[in-house]
């Protein structure tokens, strides 16, 4: 177990550190407080289920930031790990999903894939949800979810089996990433009747599988997300798991199910132990974290993409406009600090709320447009147009009647382009880099700073994740240690990190 003889540090500083610290809780053992591991944090029924050795989550980051070699990492190191698979071609997805099995073997558990709802590109989510059967992933988290969608029923409901003493086994999970209790609500309840009978009437279930999917939830683990980067709400940790525990009580009490089937973990702002202790001690079954796993060696963010993120602080965030939702005002939050992507982004927004097109716009306007485009609107427009003739007819025919149709496209283009750069690392457009982060990856790098973790090339997701648990493991009993009554200096809750084996 972590903080055993087999989970100890490399570095002197930090080995002293530790030995300082157990020291000083040697005079307050007659607390009766014991040992607190990594291990015993969270719902020990989410690690027996998903086979993990600690109940903590390295989420997916789409588009291939979450690489196969990051969940091979994060299973390695014991952590369920989730492969950033959205966005990205069926092909691209199949690929990667052999790399872990190769990595992995196959039947591995501790791993999945995400499956984003894709409702502007008919018949992705349909796709990517029969490779993930056909491939057997047993694991899917489920983000931009605001309604139930059959593919998210049919990956749910095609792995119920019963069991010869009458219970009901999952062989596909389902993480819904929510950050509303109503959306919530329709993960933790038995699929919609409606749904389950086309599903059948199309074949894409049988007859005894939808009858199994009526007793229990669509999704045995909701991922609250809080102040996350990417598409947020900028919720509130506390507030946001209250609602969601809230809304598991009423649900299951209205459809007649177990509660205790329905685990809520929680992510976004989780980059120091404090804050993973807070969320275990909340009740949190699992903790997920994303931002600051962008920064590991794993990560599919290039290396100066990786750079900027290791000198944000915690205010160094901006909400921006985003590429895939850009018209109906929809935001993702990301790195502000060292780019100018988010001051244009929201420029880029306010020119299209308030122009009939490029035309339409002053001089000035039109030279800003074109300054952070890169070349000229035309170009722009026509390199946008010929993309859209092979993936979207239907939508060029109305962009060409349209001039403000095309000054959102082109926004787009150049919005979606920003987070393919800071991928691939394009030097000439640093400045216009899209990196989602969230304030969980300022306060990582304020916790690191000084420690044999600050530096890029020790930032991998087993290190990232050890520290944050054993950190966690140490506030949680010092905390037990007061609350049994004993005077726990501030101080003692400082823990620095180190560098395991």
């Amino acid at each position: 177990m972590l903080g055993s003889g087999d989970f100890q540090t490399t570095t002197p500083n930090s080995s002293t550190m530790i030995e300082g610290r157990q020291s000083q809780l040697e005079k307050t053992a007659s607390a009766g407080a014991g040992n607190i591991y990594p291990e015993w944090l969270g719902d020990h029924n989410f690690t027996r289920t998903h086979g993990s050795r600690f109940a903590y989550v390295v989420g997916e980051m789409a588009r291939g930031i979450a690489t196969p070699l990051m969940v091979i990492e994060a299973v390695k190191a014991g952590l369920v790990g989730f492969y950033g698979s959205a966005g990205l071609r069926p092909q691209t997805v199949s690929e990667g999903l052999s790399e872990i099995e190769a990595g992995l073997g196959r039947q591995a558990p501790s791993w999945g894939a995400n499956l984003i709802h894709s409702p502007q590109q008919p018949g992705y989510e349909r796709a990517i949800v029969d490779l993930f059967l056909q491939r057997g992933v047993a694991r899917v988290s489920a983000s931009a979810f605001m309604a139930l969608s059959p593919e998210i029923v049919r990956y749910s409901a095609a792995g119920l089996e019963k069991r010869a003493d009458g219970s009901i086994e999952r062989r596909t999970h389902v993480f819904a990433k929510v950050s509303r209790a109503e959306v919530a609500r329709q993960f933790m309840a038995p699929a919609p009747d409606k749904i389950l009978q086309a599903l059948v009437a199309n074949g894409d279930l049988t007859p005894g599988q939808a009858d199994l999917a009526r007793q229990v939830p669509v999704a045995g683990d909701i991922t609250g997300e809080a102040d996350s980067g990417g598409h947020t709400d900028n919720r509130p940790m506390g507030p946001l798991f209250s609602s969601l525990a809230q809304a598991r009580s009423e649900t299951a009490k209205v459809h007649s199910l177990d509660p205790d089937l329905i685990r809520i973990g929680l992510g976004g702002g989780i980059g120091t132990p404090g804050a993973a202790a807070a969320a275990f001690q909340m009740g949190a079954a699992y903790i997920i974290t994303g931002s600051v796993n962008q920064s590991a060696v794993e990560s599919g963010l290039s290396l100066e993409g990786r750079k900027l993120l290791a000198d944000a602080g915690p205010a160094d965030i901006a909400m921006t406009p985003a590429a895939d939702m850009f018209e109906q005002g929809v935001e993702v939050q990301v790195l502000k600090r060292g780019t100018l992507f988010a001051m244009r982004g929201n420029r880029m927004r306010a020119l299209y709320q308030n122009r009939a097109g490029f035309a339409d716009c002053t001089p000035a306007e039109q030279k800003f447009i074109e300054t952070a485009l890169g070349e000229s609107f035309e170009s722009a427009w026509a390199k946008t147009r010929a993309f859209l003739a092979d993936t979207n007819p239907n939508e060029l025919a109305r962009a060409d009647l349209d001039p403000k149709k095309q000054l959102a496209l082109v926004f787009r283009r150049y919005l979606f382009f920003g987070a393919q750069w800071a991928r691939e690392g394009e030097a000439s457009r640093l400045r216009d880099f899209q990196i989602w982060c969230g304030p969980a990856m300022g306060a990582f790098n304020e916790w690191a700073k000084g420690s044999p973790l600050e530096p890029l090339e020790s930032r991998t997701v087993k290190q990232i994740a050890w520290n944050l648990l054993d950190g966690a493991a140490h506030i949680t009993r010092l905390q037990t240690l007061r609350a049994s009554g004993t005077n726990v200096p501030p101080s003692a809750f400082d823990y620095s990190p180190g560098l395991f084996e």
